[in-house]
């Protein structure tokens, strides 16, 4: 079973996102960067899979050269081999990236053999963008599910029977031929944290790269100063951020008084609730 696994470097989840001063972009100066949650489950996947079916994985990401870490840390956990479309200067927004990767993609496969499984996350944690392994999928003519939180093969390993949550609760199940690309999410299974044997072996891995250069369209993207690692669909013309809104900053807590002089204030305020009644 032969496995590709693409994912995407993106700020701390945990940290606090700041917007640079025209609002259109994440400024990422201060923000520590790791793989999108739903990818992290798509790389244990992956490594489960090879470790009970024996093959091969590898593991890809578009984005600077700062993105090598991220490759790195997928190979400590298990990922055979890595590869880096560097980019050097520009945003690559979805529509330039998924051109890079399904071209990528036809090239791993002419050198190294065809893939069962294309994994991406279900959507990025940054942008929150779903069309990603959509896109490649429509590129590449293989068939395409998201949101999938369990994985297992027909008897004679010729198909993929994925599962998931299905709208109103209970669950869809799909049966579909490989090779097959697959969205899946956090849920997946429990991501292993990187041994210190496996960085020291992930070390020594070379990591392949593609140059790429500038984004051709210069669009929409995440960090300032740094291009998005985000992973696109091969469709014609490039996409192009025409506005961001901001969400407002809202007080987490309501002060209406101190002491016993703030009990008028809160029953005010439940009644105003619906929760008292006179």
């Amino acid at each position: 079973m032969n496995i590709l696994v693409c994912v995407k470097r993106v700020p701390q989840t945990g940290g606090r996102i700041v917007l640079t001063a025209d609002g259109q972009a994440i400024d990422t100066k201060f923000l520590g960067h790791t793989i999108s949650p739903h990818e992290e489950c798509g790389v244990e996947e992956a490594v489960q899979i090879v470790e009970k079916e024996g093959g091969s994985s590898a593991v890809l990401t578009l984005g600077p050269a700062e993105a090598e870490e991220q490759l790195r840390d997928a190979m400590a956990i298990g990922i055979d081999r890595a590869i880096l479309l560097e980019t050097t200067g520009g945003e690559w927004d979805p529509v330039s990236t998924a051109g890079a990767i399904a071209e990528t993609v036809e090239a791993q496969e002419a050198a190294h053999g065809h893939f069962d499984l294309l994994f991406f996350g279900n959507e990025a944690a940054d942008t929150g963008d779903y069309q990603i392994g959509v896109r490649v999928a429509v590129a590449l003519g293989r068939p395409v599910i998201n949101g999938i939180k369990d994985i297992w093969f027909t008897d004679d390993r010729h198909a993929v029977l994925a599962r998931r949550e299905a709208p109103g609760g209970g669950w869809e199940t799909y049966e579909l031929p490989l090779p097959v690309v697959l969205g899946v999410k956090e849920g997946l299974n429990l991501p292993r944290y990187p041994s210190v044997p496996g960085r020291l072996r992930a070390k020594k891995k070379e990591v392949e790269r593609v140059a790429l250069g500038s984004s051709p369209s210069g669009a929409l993207g995440l960090g300032a100063g740094e291009d998005s690692a985000g992973l696109g669909g091969a469709v014609p013309g490039p996409t192009k951020l025409l506005l961001r809104l901001p969400q407002e900053e809202r007080s987490a807590a309501e002060v209406i008084g101190r002491g016993a002089e703030a009990a008028p204030a809160v029953v005010d305020m439940l009644e105003r609730i619906g929760v008292l009644a006179r």
